[in-house]
C-alpha cells in the first residue's frame, strides 16, 4: 500500500516508518527532512498523491506546561494541525483508512487498573483535552468523508532512545541519581513501540478505537532494575515515601524545575493500569513483554 505518516520523524513515527517500508511504499510528512515538509502548526499540506493510508503520528507530547503559551501549543500542534492534515486530504484525494495515535492520557486518570475504552474521557490537563478534542474532529471528518477510523490510546511506549520520563529515567540510571520511592511496586501501563508499528494496518482495515499496552504492566521496581541490568548495574536506591513526601511538598514552593512535587508523586506513586481486552479479541492482539523486548542503545 502507499502509506503517509506524519511525525515520521518522531520517536514512534521512526518505528512506525521502519516496520512498514518492509512491504509498502511509505512517505513521510514533517516539519523538514520528509517527503511532504510542511508545519502543520501553521499551514495546510499541499498533497500530490493518493495514500491509501494516513497515519497520523505527529503531534506535541513530553512537555510539562509552565505558562499559557506552553498550553495553547498543545492545542495548535495537535488540534489545529489535524484540522490543517484533513483540510489537506479532503482538497487532494481521500484516503481509504486513516489511523490517529492517541494517548490513555484521554481518560484522565492518575490512577486506576483496568481502564477500557468504555470509560469516560476526563482529562483536564492541556495534553489530554488535546488528544480528545483531536479524536472528536477526525472521527467526524472520517464519518463525514466515508473513511475507517482506527484510533490507538497508548500508554508509555518503549524503545531505543526514548523521550520523555523514560528517557529520563534511563539518563538517571545511568548517571546513578534515579530512585525507586517505596519500593517502586506500584505498576503502569506500557508497550513496545515496534508492537505498535506491526498492529496498525492489522486494525486499520476494520477501524475502532484500542487501548495497546503489553498486558503484563511492569511495576517501577521491575523496569528500573531491568534497564539497570543492561548496564551492568546491580544497583537501583530506593527514597522512603515519607522522605519523597517532604521532598514533593518542597517542590511545590520551587516550581516545575523541582525534580518532584506533590503532583508528579502522586502519578509516581500510584498505579495506573490499562486493559487492552478489545484489541486481544479483535485481532489476537499478543504483544512482547517490555521487559523482555526493551533494548537499550
Amino acid at each position: 500500500m502507499k502509506i503517509l505518516v506524519t511525525g515520521g520523524n518522531g520517536f514512534l513515527g521512526s518505528f512506525i516508518c521502519k516496520e512498514l517500508s518492509i512491504s509498502n511504499e511509505v512517505f513521510t510528512l514533517s516539519r523538514s527532512n520528509s517527503n511532504y515538509n510542511f508545519n502543520l502548526d501553521l499551514e495546510t499540506p499541499i498533497l500530490s498523491q493518493k495514500f491509501d493510508i494516513v497515519i497520523h503520528a505527529a503531534g506535541k507530547a513530553h512537555l510539562v506546561p509552565l505558562n499559557d503559551f506552553d498550553r495553547n501549543n498543545f492545542f495548535l500542534s495537535n488540534v489545529k494541525g489535524t484540522q490543517h492534515l484533513l483540510e489537506g486530504l479532503r482538497i487532494s484525494r481521500l484516503p481509504k483508512y486513516f489511523v490517529f495515535i492517541s494517548s490513555v492520557s484521554v481518560y484522565g486518570s492518575a490512577f486506576g487498573e483496568n481502564i477500557n475504552e468504555m470509560n469516560p474521557l476526563l482529562a483536564e490537563d492541556p495534553y489530554g483535552k488535546s488528544k480528545i478534542e483531536t479524536e472528536n474532529i477526525i472521527t467526524k471528518w472520517c464519518d463525514e468523508n466515508n473513511v475507517i477510523c482506527t484510533i490507538l490510546r497508548l500508554p508509555l511506549v518503549v524503545g531505543e532512545n526514548p523521550p520523555g520520563n523514560l528517557g529520563a529515567m534511563i539518563r538517571g540510571i545511568k548517571k546513578g541519581f534515579y530512585f525507586n520511592i517505596a519500593g517502586g511496586n506500584v505498576k503502569k501501563s506500557m508497550v513496545l513501540a515496534t508492537d505498535v508499528a506491526k498492529f496498525i494496518l492489522i486494525a486499520a482495515e476494520k477501524g475502532g478505537i484500542y487501548n495497546l499496552t503489553d498486558g503484563y504492566h511492569p511495576t517501577f521496581n521491575e523496569l528500573s532494575k531491568n534497564i539497570a541490568s543492561k548496564m551492568g548495574k546491580s544497583y537501583v536506591p530506593n527514597l522512603p515515601k515519607y522522605f519523597a513526601y517532604l521532598l514533593a511538598k518542597f517542590g511545590d514552593h520551587l516550581g516545575n524545575n523541582f525534580p518532584i512535587n506533590s503532583n508528579k508523586l502522586l502519578k509516581i506513586n500510584s498505579t495506573l493500569t490499562f486493559d487492552d481486552t478489545k484489541s486481544r479479541e479483535a485481532f489476537g492482539w499478543n504483544p512482547t513483554p517490555v521487559l523482555e523486548g526493551f533494548k537499550i542503545n
